[in-house]
């Protein structure tokens, strides 16, 4: 799938995160995290965002994440949010639950 548009999720609040998700000339994933558990989950993080653009088949963006504390639950959310205002789609929400009930 590919960005279309610039898009924004979530908000600054505490125990939320802000992603902001942009098209990218040069090929792959570019991710900038500015967070207050950067040191302890960074990685962590990183890897539910990758997973979150893999699910929808992205291939190139960029990422810029602003993180104050957000559950995994809670990233995830906001990517597909992000991602569905960028490649202006709508997200089949019945999918995910049809996955969860396996």
């Amino acid at each position: 799938m590919k960005i279309i548009k610039a898009a924004v999720a979530g908000t600054l609040e505490s125990s939320d995160i802000r992603i902001m998700l942009c098209p990218r000339e040069e090929h792959g994933i570019e991710i900038e995290l500015d967070s207050v558990v950067k040191a302890q989950f960074g990685p962590a993080i990183e890897h539910t965002v990758k997973q979150a653009l893999a699910e929808f088949d992205i291939q190139d963006a960029f990422v810029q994440l602003q993180d104050k504390g957000a559950l995994d639950c809670v990233i995830k959310a906001r990517m597909q949010c992000a991602i569905c205002r960028a490649c202006e789609i709508t997200y089949d929400w019945t999918k995910e639950d049809a996955q969860n009930e396996q």
